[in-house]
């Protein structure tokens, strides 16, 4: 059988990708320069938590997934990050190639949570391959990738923090039942807020006893150099499109 091996060199956010997607950066061996004409690859990435130190504020944003810290010797147990597959063009010897790890923001699963209580340092990361490879000098024979084949990689927070931010700029997602939506839409119809952000601002500030923020008007670049320019009785805000 050819004997290959795999080791992650490094990991990337695909700034140009049209959705959140990171790039494993893989390099993968044949033994004894064995000729491999295709291999279908299968990985599953899990996050391995347990091997890496967490400030108390980290902890205490992941207290919903382990628990208490005091209960993290038995709960801090691996998390299922993705399943991913990849065609590798045929080579000699070695190769290198970017494996593709499409993400999502969705604070309901647990990989997000954890990526999003991070605030620095690193997320180690394991990749468990499978597959089939299609080998051999003359002709070629089917063989499967060994279970076994793994390679650990150490993913340092800031590359999560610039892919989400380049897709989704300050802004976050939350998921919600179609009632509490329908509920929410009414209370700000209610109120006329000009915004969800409003809408969520007046409800935590009713819930603090507190006055909710006025709402911020946000101008486009240049609109108050130019307004500047055209005399103090030129000057109006020139507001954005709120998000929804």
């Amino acid at each position: 059988m050819t004997d290959l091996s795999f080791d992650c060199t490094g990991v990337r956010a695909d700034r140009y990708a049209a959705a959140p997607t990171l790039l494993f950066r893989l390099r993968i061996t044949a033994a004894e320069g064995a000729r491999v004409h295709a291999l279908a690859l299968r990985c599953q990435l899990r996050i391995e938590p347990a091997r890496r130190g967490y400030r108390p504020d980290e902890a205490e944003a992941l207290s919903d997934l382990f628990g208490e810290r005091s209960r993290w010797g038995s709960t801090l147990q691996p998390l299922q990050f993705a399943q991913v597959s990849l065609v590798v063009p045929g080579f000699t010897g070695e190769t290198e190639v970017d494996l593709p790890v499409p993400c999502g923001y969705d604070l309901e699963v647990a990989a997000g949570r954890y990526f999003h209580a991070l605030r620095d340092g690193e997320v180690p990361l394991l990749l468990l391959f499978s597959g089939t490879v299609f080998a051999g000098s003359g002709g070629f024979h089917v063989e499967p990738v060994p279970w076994s084949k793994e390679a650990s990689v150490r993913m340092p927070v800031a590359v999560w923090q610039e892919m989400t931010e380049t897709h989704f700029p300050g802004c976050g997602w939350l998921r919600l039942p179609r009632e509490t939506l329908d509920a929410l839409l009414a209370y700000r119809s209610r109120r006329a807020l000009p915004s969800w952000q409003a809408t969520v601002e007046s409800l935590l500030a009713t819930a603090e006893g507190t006055e909710p923020p006025a709402p911020r008007a946000r101008r486009f670049p240049g609109a108050t150099a130019r307004s500047a320019a055209a005399g103090p009785a030129a000057v109006h805000p020139v507001t954005e499109r709120t998000a929804p």
